[in-house]
C-alpha cells in the first residue's frame, strides 16, 4: 500500500531544502526526528483541506477500515470525540432538542464536548443499584429501548463507551439495532480497540453497525500518542461524512503534527500487510497466559482480546500494591486502582515480554480475598447544564469531606480513566462521595455560592 505522507516527508527530507518557515528548529535538533517535523508546506497538504497526501492516506485507511470514510486526528480521540457530537447535532431534525443518551462511563472530554456544544444528556445507568468499577457501564438493548421509547422525539445520537479501561465490550450490533428502529444515531467512543477491526471475524463498530466511532490508533496500533481517527460508516447520512473536516476543524489546531500524520500513513502499510496475522498471533500467546494465570489461582476479568485485567482483589492485593510489584519487575502496567490491574497487549509486544509479566506475577505472593465492595451509583441530582457549570467563574478547590451537597464544577477524575465520579452542574451526593474517598479523589471542584 502506498504511503503518501511519509512519500512527501522522506522526499523533503531528502532533497535537502533551505527552511525558511515553521517549525523553528529547521529540521536539526537533539531528538532526531526533526527532519521529519514539518509544516503545510507546498505538497504537502492540509489536514482540515486535504486534497493530495493526507486525502490518499485517509482513503486507504478507509478502505482498511471498511468505513465510509475515515479522517485523522493528531489530537487523539478527544478531538474525534467532539466532532462526532457535533455532527449528531447538526444532523437531528429540525425544532428537535438538543439530547444525546450516553452510558454514564464516559471519558471526560465528553463532558468538555457538552459544555462546549451546550447539549443536554439522558445517563444510561447499570442495571444493578450497585457496581463493582467506576470504569463499567453495561447497557442491555431492552433498557436502551425502554429508555428510547418514553422520549418524545428520538434524541440526537445514543453514546456508548466499548471496550472500557477494564475490556468489558458492549453489545454494538443489539444496540445499534435499537437506534436504528428508534431513528437515532449510534455513537461509540471505540478508543481503546482500533485493531478490533483486524481479528476475524472483526469486532470492530464499523461491522457492527455503528454510524460514527473514534479510534484511538496510538492505544492499540503502531502510531504515535495522538494518532487518532474518526470513522463515519457507510450507513450514515451524508451530512456526517461531508461535514466531517469541517467538526474536526473546529476543535483542533491548525498546526497539526506531521509526525503523528506520518505515523499514521505508515500504520496503513503496516496494517494491509502481515498485521492481521500477527494480531492473531499475539492473542494465542496471551490467551495462554491467561489460561497458566488463571489456572494457578488468578482471577481475570473482561472480554477484550489485547487487555489482561486482574482481579487484584480476588488475589488479596490492592491493584496499586500490585502495580507497584511489577514496576519493581520492571513491568509498567497500563492502570491500576483498588481492585484491578490491568496490562494492555499488542503485536509489538514480544513473547519474552508475555513471560516476563508472568515471572513478574509469579512474585506475588497469594493472600486472603479482599472483598469487592459494592459501590454505590452516583445519580447525582441535575442543578445546572454541564455547560453552566464548567463556564461557571465562581469556583472552588475543596477537599472531598466538604463537597458533600455542593455542586460540582469540573468534573473530578484520575486520567487513566478519566471516567467522571460527579458531572458538573450535578449537586454532589453521598454516593459520590463515597465514590470520591474510595478511589483517592481528595480534590473535588465545586462552585461556590455567589
Amino acid at each position: 500500500m502506498r504511503t503518501p505522507i511519509a512519500d512527501v516527508v522522506r522526499g523533503y527530507e531528502r532533497e535537502g531544502t533551505c527552511r525558511f518557515h515553521m517549525p523553528g528548529h529547521k529540521g536539526t535538533g537533539p531528538i532526531g526526528c526533526e527532519p521529519w517535523d514539518i509544516t503545510e508546506i507546498q505538497g504537502a497538504d492540509s489536514l482540515y483541506e486535504a486534497s493530495g497526501p493526507i486525502a490518499e492516506s485517509e482513503r486507504n485507511a478507509a478502505r482498511l477500515f471498511g468505513s465510509g470514510a475515515t479522517f485523522y486526528s493528531t489530537e487523539g480521540s478527544s478531538q474525534c470525540i467532539r466532532a462526532m457530537l457535533f455532527l449528531a447535532l447538526q444532523n437531528r431534525p429540525a425544532g428537535t432538542p438538543p439530547v444525546i443518551v450516553a452510558a454514564r462511563n464516559v471519558h471526560k472530554s465528553y463532558v468538555y464536548a457538552a459544555a462546549l456544544l451546550d447539549f443536554e444528556t439522558v445517563w444510561l445507568w447499570p442495571e444493578s443499584a450497585q457496581t463493582q468499577s467506576l470504569c463499567a457501564c453495561p447497557v442491555t438493548a431492552k433498557t436502551l429501548d425502554e429508555t428510547l421509547s418514553t422520549m418524545e422525539t428520538p434524541p440526537a445520537a445514543v453514546y456508548v463507551t466499548s471496550p472500557d479501561y477494564l475490556g468489558n465490550m458492549q453489545d454494538i450490533a443489539s444496540l445499534a439495532a435499537v437506534c436504528h428502529a428508534h431513528k437515532t444515531l449510534l455513537l461509540v467512543d471505540n478508543a481503546h480497540g482500533a485493531y478490533l477491526r483486524f481479528l476475524r471475524p472483526s469486532l470492530h463498530p464499523m461491522d457492527q453497525g455503528a454510524d460514527a466511532c473514534c479510534d484511538s490508533a496510538h492505544k492499540t496500533l503502531p502510531v504515535l500518542t495522538g494518532g487518532a481517527y474518526l470513522h463515519i460508516s457507510k450507513i450514515a447520512p451524508p451530512l456526517l461524512r461531508e461535514q466531517a473536516k469541517h467538526a474536526l476543524a473546529l476543535f483542533g489546531s491548525t498546526s497539526p503534527s506531521y509526525l503523528i500524520l506520518t505515523s499514521l500513513d505508515l500504520c496503513n502499510a503496516r496494517l494491509a500487510e502481515d498485521y492481521p496475522a500477527r494480531l492473531a498471533e499475539t492473542i494465542q500467546r496471551l490467551n495462554a497466559l491467561k489460561k497458566s494465570l488463571t489456572a494457578r489461582g488468578w482471577t481475570l476479568t473482561g472480554q477484550e482480546p489485547l487487555k489482561l485485567t486482574i482481579d487484584a482483589a480476588a488475589w488479596g492485593w490492592d491493584g496499586q500494591e500490585l502495580a507497584e510489584l511489577l514496576r519493581t519487575g520492571s513491568v509498567e502496567p497500563e492502570y491500576a486502582d483498588r481492585d484491578y490491574c490491568v496490562l494492555m497487549v499488542s503485536p509489538e509486544n514480544t513473547p519474552e515480554d508475555l513471560q516476563w509479566a508472568a515471572d513478574s506475577l509469579d512474585c506475588a505472593i497469594q493472600k486472603p480475598p479482599i472483598p469487592h465492595p459494592a459501590l454505590p451509583i452516583a445519580k447525582g441530582e441535575r442543578i445546572l447544564s454541564i455547560r453552566e457549570a464548567i463556564f461557571s467563574p465562581n469556583r472552588a478547590t475543596v477537599h472531598r469531606t466538604e463537597s458533600l451537597n455542593k455542586i460540582c464544577g469540573a468534573p473530578t477524575v484520575s486520567c487513566p480513566p478519566a471516567v467522571p465520579i460527579a458531572i458538573s452542574g450535578e449537586r454532589i451526593g453521598p454516593e459520590a462521595a463515597a465514590l470520591f474517598r474510595y478511589y483517592g479523589a481528595d480534590r473535588v471542584e465545586i462552585l461556590q455560592s455567589e
